[in-house]
């Protein structure tokens, strides 16, 4: 999708994520307890736009999940809640800033380009922190997170894992990028 395009799924393809959406969500309740599927469905329904941003997030290996309802907004909160970081976002550097500055080796493409790109959020620090509450992700991956804007000025970015039984946050160049880093995502809808 180009920036600024809209996206329509087939109907086909709809059906297919909605009930792959719904097992993930009722086999995972310790995410949602207090949520009902047939509320979040209608809600997906009205929404096609963001029906196929979810599309692009289990399409990436995110394995998309709701994990929370903003009473405010009154919006159901997903959160890519693959076991490792999604495999399909892996091998990014962290902005279009940093893949320009790289002279050689550049990677195909930035994390926050490609969340931008599927109509989704880069995951806060805070916001992986309370995905750790809910299993044990990234133990063997890492997933850059919104970085600070003080760190970014000065080239760096934060990523995030979890070893030891502890979630971590790092730092490194913001032009950096590795095979087991990728990044998750959130989407509000």
């Amino acid at each position: 999708m180009t920036k600024g395009n809209k996206q329509e799924l087939s109907p086909e393809q709809r059906e297919e994520l909605l009930r792959t959406l719904k097992a993930r969500f009722e086999k995972n309740m310790n995410r949602h307890e207090e949520i009902a599927w047939a509320k979040v469905q209608a809600k997906l329904e009205a929404n096609s736009e963001k029906l196929w941003s979810l599309h692009e997030m289990e399409r990436t290996g995110g394995e998309p999940d709701v994990v929370g309802y903003d009473q405010k907004t009154e919006e159901y909160i997903f959160y890519d809640c693959s076991a490792e970081s999604p495999k399909g976002r892996r091998s990014v550097c962290y902005d279009r800033e940093a893949l320009e500055s790289r002279k050689e080796h550049k990677p195909k493409n930035s994390a926050l380009d490609m969340a931008e790109d599927m109509g989704i959020e880069i995951l806060t620090e805070e916001q992986y922190r309370e995905l750790q509450k809910l299993g044990k992700f990234d133990m063997k991956t890492s997933s850059w997170v919104k970085t600070p804007d003080k760190i970014r000025k000065l080239g760096g970015a934060v990523f995030c894992d979890r070893r030891y039984d502890t979630v971590f946050l790092y730092h490194n160049g913001a032009e950096s990028y590795y095979a087991a880093r990728g990044f998750r995502g959130s989407l509000r809808v």
